[in-house]
């Protein structure tokens, strides 16, 4: 079954591509729809990303790839959304 979203915790030096340029590089690639990129937290060398990418059939390999080329570092794989529908987690009561 296809990828339709991934969830990433990416680390990215603050130094070369732009997060605008990171998106256009990650949009770019076959069978992604939309990217989102938000930064969760910063220091003097590097910041957090949340890279949210949805899409029809996201290869997992060349999103990795294109990150790595730019200086970044995937550091967990948050959430990841397979087959024909897209499912909702359920949040827990209270």
């Amino acid at each position: 079954m296809a990828i339709r979203r991934l969830v990433l915790d990416v680390l990215k030096p603050i130094r070369g591509t732009s997060l605008v340029e990171l998106a256009e590089k990650v949009s770019s690639l076959d069978g992604i729809e939309g990217v989102n990129i938000s930064v969760t937290d910063m220091d003097v060398e590097t910041m957090g990303l949340m890279i949210v990418i949805e899409g029809t059939n996201i290869n997992f390999e060349e999103v990795k790839q294109t990150l790595e080329n730019q200086g970044c570092a995937i550091h967990s794989i948050d959430e990841v959304v397979s087959g024909n529908k897209m499912v909702e987690g359920r949040v827990k009561e209270k």
